[in-house]
């Protein structure tokens, strides 16, 4: 290809366009398409939880990978809120995974620390850790806001030389010789590769391509904890579940008088059609959410829920993102989907690897995940 080749985002979320600012970085024209605004998806109904307490040794690569960009993009003026970020043990086994991974996670550049739950409180002091073993604690993670991360690297895309089409919707797609026509409400596009990150939506994209796609977006809630005065003290994330084992009650510090609380253990008897979901919290969801958070925080002062709302978790059969093309006889055909409620703290490196698959063939940039692509074996219907 004598020229640089251009590749077709479809997608302005957290994973479409951290795939994008990769591609630009990487010398690729780009050209992100969406539906509706940026971050308008499950992006922008994200808790924005950044945190690298993981027991995997996949896990934690990903997560290198993705830090390394955020700590980049703080320098480069994106807020970061570093609270830390408690996951707690509810079982002696969970903690051994803990202490047993813990050297991993120091190799990674991660900082962590093992508390037994009798030393919680120096963490959180209304913490009740009835049936709590311990847990391990990461002083550096934090949050962020899903909107201003995605308004960043829109900026930065748009100063690499990069277009993003707003409220332009993918209506057909064909293919031409060397790449793809994208037919939109805005018009025609042409392009040489496709990344598909369109998050719950990104099953309706493959289709156009005549292609199955494996992801269905799963319904989550969160809620804001309202409290009467600032607590003297500030609430680290708390997450109550360990590779799929807890409550999945997670909750964390947001302002001087509010606290943000969901649970991130979906209960989903199918998936949600992303265009016709209940996107409030209903109060079956509420009632559930306060009694975890009494169980856990029985004497917080003044609490009281607020505003509730809900998203989106696109997610795969075996719980892991595909990153990859579906058909490795296509390889310009590359998807970026299905990390469900890791997409913002994993989307740096799922978008990197978008772009290595994409421009390269291969994840050059992060070797070892090359199991993440959308196999025959991976990409397969929901029992």
């Amino acid at each position: 290809m004598s020229t640089a080749p251009h590749v077709i985002v479809i997608g302005a979320g957290s994973l479409g366009l951290c795939a994008a600012t990769s591609l630009a970085d990487q010398g690729a024209r780009v050209t992100v398409l969406d539906a509706q605004a940026i971050a308008s998806g499950s992006t922008g109904r994200s808790v924005g939880v950044v945190g690298t307490q993981f027991t995997n040794p996949l896990d934690i690569l990903l997560r290198r990978h993705a830090m390394a960009c955020f700590r980049k993009w703080e320098g480069q003026g994106l807020a970061f809120h570093p609270i830390g970020y408690l996951r707690l043990a509810r079982t002696a086994a969970q903690m051994h995974l803990f202490r047993q991974s813990q050297p991993m996670r120091a190799e990674a550049g991660f900082r962590s620390r093992l508390y037994e739950a009798h030393e919680l409180s120096q963490l959180v002091p209304h913490l009740d850790v009835t049936g709590i073993a311990g847990g391990s604690f990461g002083p550096d993670d934090g949050f962020l806001d899903p909107h201003e991360l995605c308004m960043f690297l829109g900026e930065k895309l748009r100063v690499q030389g990069g277009k993003i089409h707003q409220f332009c919707k993918v209506e057909d797609i064909s293919r031409r010789s060397g790449g793809y026509r994208v037919m939109t409400s805005k018009g025609a596009f042409e392009g040489d590769m496709v990344v598909n990150a369109a998050g719950a939506w990104a099953p309706r994209i493959a289709a156009l391509f005549g292609q199955a796609l494996h992801v269905r977006g799963e319904r989550h809630e969160a809620v804001r904890i309202l409290l009467d005065r600032p607590l003297d003290y500030t609430m680290p994330m708390v997450m109550d579940l360990v590779n799929g084992e807890g409550s999945g009650l997670n909750f964390r510090h947001d302002r001087p008088c509010e606290l943000i609380a969901e649970i991130h253990k979906v209960d989903s008897s199918g998936p949600e059609d992303p265009d016709a979901y209940n996107d409030q919290c209903d109060e079956a969801s509420k009632i559930h959410l306060a009694e975890l958070l009494l169980e856990r925080l029985p004497e917080l002062p003044g609490a009281r829920l607020g505003r509730g709302w809900a998203g989106l978790y696109p997610v795969t059969a075996d719980h892991r993102p595909f990153v990859g093309p579906i058909d490795a006889a296509e390889p310009g055909l590359v998807t970026a989907a299905g990390a469900g409620g890791y997409g913002i703290q994993l989307a740096p490196v799922i978008g990197q690897i978008a772009a290595d698959w994409a421009l390269h063939g291969a994840p050059v940039s992060v070797p070892g995940t090359e199991g993440l692509a959308p196999s025959p074996a991976r990409n397969v219907a929901f029992s």
